[in-house]
């Protein structure tokens, strides 16, 4: 006799923001039969609205579930991201795009870089932007989807610049579209197991008690389950990332070109971002409260708007870090309740997304967790964020900058020794440390340490075996090539004007 099929697991959402709209439609869609997901949100409690801008794996989230990329960028407003433009971190004047893409490729086992390195330390070689194209495309204001095979024309992705305040309201009528039932009110007080200590109910404020086997608590940085209810302890990296505000304000566009890409300008204590979506800009100040204002951060990021100004400056409060264990109990953390890294390389939406796919993938077959899926699980997140929080310090502490005491501060601190490490083996030989999952592999940690002017000691000696002539010549070839490819391209209003236009007349 075959074994009778296991009843879905009752997953109980807190939170109806991005995340929990997120994760509510991803467990409703990829985990058929196996997961009967509710809701809750109060119209009472507002979201932060983070991730503006996000990156290329946002697209997989996208098209796994099912959602016509159209639709989608038509419903947020949205524009097409080939990476971001990064100004005044290195070295005041100086400035560099971190691209979704990669420069050059492989040649003879050796990576492009080196070949760069080698023809640079000769002063044979141009700028290392010029040999990617998703960096040419995005100076030029081009875009156009790339290719699906191996050619030239695949060697870039791209992501999404959105109206935050739009997504999360879309995720929440897709997801009730497929079957996701929403409670709305407030949470007064969480019931358990008194044996185990699990959540086994939420009691709203006019009486309901929403019943689950699996609780996710999406609900914000107030963290209602994970961080108050089972006290799981923050860790704090403050002393790493001393950002903790931020100033966002929207204008209009003063021009009407719209860029694929974010601009992060470093600022005296922080950064300013710069977000083009269809309909507006996004700007916005992250700064240091222990080294300027609130008050002057509204007043910087109100004089450094290009366009008009269309609402007053609001500001975001936050604490860097995350929790010890993401999942504790029957309860997991996505988004804010588990952690939060400033939005310096668009990372928010990522670490939600991130945490949705590794709790499909090790999803509870029954009723009782498995201790060993919650260990996993909380080994991947952590280090999912370590790896994350360790390229952020990087562009804080791979600068010359001297000029305010927030550069000082950050440019002699002490760094993780994880990427103290990583610093080290790239100074030393030109190396990027290897992993297979996760997020920021090569070209990444490549853009960043040349962007900002850290070159290392020595590059592959491989590449001294080669006429640099010859290696001049491929370059070339290959710049002429990007060039080419990009001319070839519309300009990224244009294509987004054209597929509005070829939406509407297919609605």
């Amino acid at each position: 006799m075959s074994e009778p099929a296991r009843p879905p697991l009752r997953v109980v959402v807190l939170g109806g923001g991005t995340a929990g709209w997120m994760t509510a439609a991803g467990l409703a869609r990829l985990l058929p039969g196996m997961a009967n997901v509710q809701l809750i949100e109060s119209e009472d409690i507002g979201i932060v609205g983070v991730g503006e801008a996000t990156l290329p794996h946002i697209r997989g989230f996208v098209e796994r579930l099912g959602i016509d990329e159209a639709a989608f960028m038509r419903a947020t407003h949205a524009t097409y991201k080939l990476g971001i433009d990064f100004r005044d971190f290195g070295r005041l004047g100086e400035s560099y795009i971190h691209p979704f893409g990669s420069f050059g490729e492989e040649v003879a086992g050796v990576g492009f870089h080196h070949w760069w390195l080698q023809l640079q330390s000769q002063g044979m070689a141009g700028d290392l932007g010029n040999y990617s194209l998703a960096v040419a495309a995005a100076r030029a204001d081009r875009f156009a989807p790339p290719a699906g095979d191996a050619s030239l024309a695949s060697t870039y992705g791209y992501a999404y610049q959105f109206d935050a305040t739009l997504f999360g309201p879309f995720m929440r009528d897709f997801g009730l579209g497929i079957g996701v039932a929403r409670h709305e009110g407030l949470v007064i007080e969480v019931e358990r197991d008194a044996q185990t200590g699990d959540v086994t109910a939420l009691v709203l404020e006019d009486g309901r008690r929403i019943e689950g086997d699996l609780f996710v608590d999406c609900s914000g940085f107030r963290s209602v389950l994970l961080g108050q209810e089972l006290g799981e302890e923050w860790e704090d990296w403050t002393h790493w990332l001393p950002c903790d505000r931020a100033a966002a304000m929207p204008c209009t566009h003063a021009t009407g070109a719209i860029r694929p890409y974010t601009t992060a300008t470093a600022m005296p204590a922080g950064w300013r971002w710069r977000i083009p979506l269809q309909h507006r800009m996004g700007n916005g100040y992250v700064f240091a409260s222990s080294f300027t204002s609130e008050d002057e951060a509204c007043e910087t990021i109100r004089s450094a708007a290009d366009g008009e100004p269309l609402a007053d400056p609001r500001i975001l409060r936050f604490r860097p870090g995350r929790r010890r264990r993401s999942w504790s109990h029957n309860v997991v953390g996505v988004g804010l309740a588990s952690g939060f890294l400033e939005p310096l390389e668009s990372t928010s939406i990522y670490l939600a997304q991130m945490a949705i796919t590794y709790l499909i993938e090790l999803f509870p077959e029954g009723p009782g967790i498995d201790p060993r899926d919650r260990n996993e699980f909380n080994r991947l997140v952590d280090m999912e964020y370590d790896r994350v929080r360790d390229f952020l310090i990087l562009h804080y502490h791979a600068t010359t900058r001297d000029d305010s005491d927030f550069w000082n501060h950050v440019r002699t601190m002490t760094v993780p020794d994880s990427l103290a490490d990583k610093m080290e083996l790239w100074r030393r030989a030109g190396r990027i440390e290897k992993y297979s999952d996760g997020l920021f592999y090569d070209a990444s940690w490549i853009a960043v340490y040349l962007g900002q002017g850290v070159f290392p000691e020595r590059h592959d000696p491989r590449t001294s075996l080669a006429d640099p002539a010859r290696v001049e010549g491929a370059l070339e070839r290959l710049k002429r090539t990007i060039a080419d490819h990009v001319a070839a391209m519309p300009a990224h209003a244009d294509y987004l004007h054209r597929e509005s236009a070829r939406l509407a007349e297919e609605a």
